[in-house]
């Protein structure tokens, strides 16, 4: 079976519009450079500490022995194209792959799929900052799987409030710790505190849409329809993936997840970082 080995390669999806980042928020202090990378939604480029988010996106998947990292970014990208050519990561190569249209996170990990060469790689959300040892754990697995983190644990140790955190997708684990189904922003689907259950035993977590994977979720990715809201969704070709028969361990996780989505989290991020020196 393809990817029963260590992964060393991640695809980063830096290719979103920013739509929440450029929404105007009178509450949320930035700097003028912050304001300008708000204003056009270059999250990866957002300035924390006076580096970029992007810098400290790296060196955790460095941290984690990430060696080939793919950023999946926009065709126009001069502005980090000419960041990574100015401030070279040193323990990572780095590779620009370009997603024509934003269509959706699916259609961005089947960009990248050619760059993979059959290796398997690990996927994350270039505006989230997970905890080094989530990535490790992924990386060093020998099949598919995902860091399942506990909700309640996530609003403790993250910047993420509890409202946003019961957006995010929900899983369902099986007795034998696989993943059994994923329900992509529930709270627009179903009621709060709705449960998603399918059998007595299984258990709850939030998916962060950090995966790992092998070449199998590339037919998923291409072949899912699209969502109520006209994307192609990863979480949603994941769902294909398992009715398909792909098997996805949850490997228990704890957080932080700094989240740089919205203006506000600007603030909180930085000092949280404020001791963290990124070597990419």
């Amino acid at each position: 079976m393809p990817g029963q080995r260590p992964a060393a390669r991640a695809v980063v999806l830096a290719r979103g519009l920013g739509t929440r980042m450029r929404q105007a928020d009178p509450g949320a202090s930035l700097s003028r450079e912050q304001q300008q990378a708000a204003d056009a939604g270059h999250k990866a480029m957002m300035p924390v500490n006076g580096r970029p988010f992007v810098e400290y996106v790296l060196s955790s998947l460095a941290d984690a022995g990430l060696t080939r990292i793919a950023l999946v970014v926009p065709p126009d990208h001069d502005l980090l194209r000419g960041y990574l050519r100015a401030s070279p990561p040193a323990r990572a190569r780095v590779d620009l792959v370009v997603q024509p249209e934003p269509v959706g996170t699916a259609n961005a990990v089947v960009v990248a799929e050619p760059w993979t060469e059959g290796e398997p790689f690990l996927v994350l959300n270039g505006d989230n900052l997970y905890p080094v040892a989530a990535l490790r754990a992924l990386a060093e697995w020998h099949e598919p799987a995902f860091p399942a983190f506990d909700a309640d644990d996530l609003v403790r140790t993250s910047n993420i409030p509890a409202d946003r955190i019961r957006a995010f997708a929900v899983t369902t684990i099986d007795a034998e710790g696989y993943l059994a189904a994923i329900v992509e922003k529930p709270r627009d689907l179903r009621p709060e505190g709705a449960d998603y259950r399918k059998e007595p035993g299984d258990r709850q977590a939030v998916s962060m849409n950090c995966w790992r994977f092998d070449s199998r979720i590339f037919d998923a990715c291409r072949d899912v329809p699209k969502s109520a809201r006209g994307e192609f969704e990863l979480p949603e070709a994941v769902g294909v993936a398992i009715a398909r028969g792909m098997r996805i361990k949850a490997i228990p996780a704890r957080g932080p997840v700094l989240d740089l989505s919205r203006r506000a989290d600007a603030t909180d991020v930085a000092r949280r970082l404020a001791e963290v020196v990124p070597v990419p």
